[in-house]
C-alpha cells in the first residue's frame, strides 16, 4: 500500500494514508518529506510559491500563504482561502439518467393516503419553548426503557418521540423566522413516519397553534391533536391528557404490516460531519455512488449545508438540468453571503477545529470533499429550507452546515432516511427518520464501532473501491428503510437532535 493517496494527475498535493515522518520518500511522486505529516493531511509534491493555488480533486482548495516546497505539509501554516471566479456553465454536464429496468424495492409502511414510511412513530411537538417539559413528559410515560409495559401490546410502533426546541415567541409574528418555524413543525406533523401527532402550546405565544394549522393546511383529527398548558389547566392535566390522547392513537397505530413498495418513496437527506482528509476520498464519494444507484432506481437523495459546498457550487450548476435550477443554487448562495455579512461572520469562516485536526484546511478543500457525496446525475430542482421535496432524483435543499439543523430541515421536508459521513466521529439520530453513520477510516470504526453503522476505510486502505463501498452503503439504505435499526436508534437518539432553524433576531 502507497503511503499517500493522489487524487488527481493535476493536483499538486497528495493525501497522508498514515503518519508521515520527516525523511520518508514517496518515490512514485519523486519527493521526500519533511517535517512531520499527520494521517488524512496534505503533502506538498512540487514547489508552490507564494501566491500560486493549491489543488486538490483537479480543483482549487486555497492560495499559498509563502513558498512551499517539495515533500513539505500543506496546512493552515502555509494555505488559506481565497476567493476567485468560477465558471458555473449551467447544465454543461447533465446527462440523461440510465434508469434500471426493473427498480429494486423496501419493505416499507403504506399509509391509507399512499404516502410511504420507514418507521412507525408517535411524535409530541410544540408550538413554544415553553411547552417542552409537558411534551417530554407524554413522551416519557411511554419510554420501553422506563415502563416497558406501556407500548408491550403495540410491537408495531417504534415508539413515542417528543421534539422540542426553543423558539415560539420572541419573534414577529408577520417575519420569516416564524413562517419557517411553521413550515417545519407542518413538515414533521405530515411526515409519514408519524402514525399519529399532538401538538402542545402554552396558550399565549407568538407561534398560535391556529395560525400554525392555518399556515401548513393541518385538520385535527383522530392522528392530529392540538392543546394548550394553559386551556387544560396546567402542567399536571396536560401530561394527563397527552397520555390519554395517545393510549387512544396507539390500537391504530399499531395495525400497520410492512409490505413491498418500489425505491421511489426513499427520499435520503446526504449529511456529513465531524469531516476529515479521507471524506473526500472515501465515505463521501462511496455514498454518491450509492445516490447514483438510488436515483437510478427512482428514488430521491437531498443534498444541503449551503455554507460547506461553497466554493464547489459550480460542479453543481453544471448538472443542473436548466438554467432555472441553476439560478436557485446561485440565488440561495447570495442570499448566505447577504447573511453572513449582516451578521457579521464570513463564508469562509470553516472548516471547524475537527476538520482541520482532521486534515481540512480551508473551506474549498472541505466542500469539494462534501459535494462528492451528491454523485454524478443531475441536480433537478432546489428548495428552501423544510420545503416539501416533490421532485424524483438528485436534489438540493439550502441549510445551514450545522448538522442537527440541517437534518431537521430534510426530514421536514420529507426524507425518511439519513445518510451521516463522518471522520473524526459522531453520535447523532434523528427521529423519526433512521439515520445511517459511515465512517471515512478503519482507525474511526475501531474506536468508535458502536456509533457507525459502515465502514469505508477500506477505500483508503486499498481494500476496497469507491463503487464496492456505494453498493454496500446502498444495500444498507434498503435494510434501514425496510425497518432494520441503526446504531443511533439502538441508542436511542433522535429527539434532542431536532433542531429548527432560528433564523432571526430574538426580541
Amino acid at each position: 500500500m502507497l503511503p499517500v493517496i493522489r487524487i488527481h494527475a493535476q493536483d499538486n498535493v497528495v493525501i497522508a494514508r498514515q503518519q508521515l515522518l520527516g525523511g520518508t520518500v514517496l518515490a512514485q511522486e519523486g519527493v521526500t518529506v519533511s517535517g512531520l505529516v499527520p494521517p488524512g493531511h496534505k503533502v506538498a509534491t512540487t514547489a508552490i510559491a507564494k501566491g500560486q493555488p493549491v489543488r486538490r480533486y483537479d480543483q482549487i482548495i486555497g492560495m499559498a500563504t509563502r513558498d512551499i516546497a517539495a515533500g513539505e505539509h500543506v496546512h493552515t501554516h502555509n494555505l488559506a482561502f481565497s476567493d476567485f471566479a468560477r465558471e458555473h456553465a449551467p447544465g454543461s454536464a447533465a446527462q440523461p439518467t440510465a434508469y434500471v429496468d426493473q427498480p429494486a424495492t423496501f419493505q416499507g409502511i403504506v399509509r391509507a393516503d399512499g404516502r410511504v414510511a420507514t418507521r412507525n412513530y408517535i411524535g409530541v411537538l410544540t408550538s413554544v419553548n415553553c411547552s417542552a417539559t409537558a411534551a417530554r413528559a407524554i413522551a416519557d410515560y411511554f419510554r420501553r426503557d422506563i415502563r416497558p409495559e406501556a407500548l408491550a401490546d403495540f410491537p408495531n410502533v417504534d415508539g413515542v418521540v417528543a421534539l422540542t426546541h426553543g423558539m415560539g415567541c420572541a419573534t414577529a409574528s408577520d417575519g420569516e423566522e416564524l413562517q419557517v418555524l411553521r413550515r417545519t413543525l407542518g413538515g414533521y406533523a405530515k411526515h409519514p413516519n408519524f402514525a399519529a401527532v399532538l401538538v402542545v402550546g402554552l396558550g399565549c405565544e407568538t407561534n398560535q397553534i391556529t395560525g400554525l394549522i392555518a399556515q401548513e393546511g393541518l385538520q385535527e383529527n383522530v392522528k392530529l391533536a392540538t392543546f394548550n398548558i394553559q386551556d387544560t389547566g396546567g402542567t399536571r392535566k396536560t401530561v394527563e391528557k397527552g397520555v390519554a390522547l395517545i393510549k387512544a392513537m396507539l390500537p391504530e397505530a399499531n395495525r400497520v404490516t410492512r409490505e413491498p413498495v418500489p425505491l421511489s418513496h426513499l427520499t435520503v437527506g446526504l449529511q456529513c460531519g465531524g469531516s476529515d482528509g479521507y471524506s473526500g476520498i472515501s465515505a463521501n464519494p462511496a455514498l454518491g455512488a450509492a445516490v447514483d444507484l438510488l436515483v437510478r432506481h427512482g428514488g430521491t437523495a437531498v443534498l444541503s449545508e449551503t455554507p460547506e459546498i461553497y466554493g464547489g457550487e459550480h460542479l453543481l450548476t453544471r448538472r443542473a438540468v436548466s438554467v432555472a435550477v441553476s439560478d436557485k443554487l446561485r440565488a440561495r448562495i447570495a442570499w448566505w453571503e447577504a447573511y453572513t455579512r449582516r451578521n457579521n461572520m464570513q463564508m469562509d469562516n470553516n472548516p471547524s477545529a475537527g476538520n482541520k485536526a482532521g486534515g481540512l484546511t480551508t473551506i474549498l478543500e472541505k466542500s469539494l470533499g462534501a459535494i462528492a457525496k451528491s454523485g454524478t446525475t443531475n441536480l433537478v430542482d432546489v428548495y428552501e429550507y423544510a420545503q416539501p421535496i416533490t421532485a424524483k432524483g438528485f436534489v438540493y435543499m439550502d441549510t445551514p452546515g450545522y448538522d442537527p439543523v440541517s437534518a431537521t430541515g430534510q426530514v421536514a421536508g420529507g426524507a425518511n432516511l439519513i445518510c451521516f459521513t463522518t471522520g473524526r466521529g459522531s453520535a447523532y439520530g434523528c427521529a423519526p427518520s433512521p439515520s445511517l453513520k459511515l465512517a471515512t477510516n478503519t482507525a474511526l470504526w475501531q474506536r468508535q464501532e458502536d456509533d457507525m453503522d459502515i465502514n469505508c476505510g477500506g477505500v483508503v486502505d486499498g481494500s476496497e473501491t469507491v463503487q464496492q463501498a456505494g453498493e454496500r452503503i446502498f444495500q444498507m439504505m434498503i435494510a434501514a428503510a425496510s425497518g432494520q435499526y441503526t446504531k443511533s436508534e439502538q441508542h436511542g437518539y433522535g429527539q434532542n437532535e431536532f433542531v429548527p432553524w432560528q433564523l432571526g433576531a430574538v426580541m
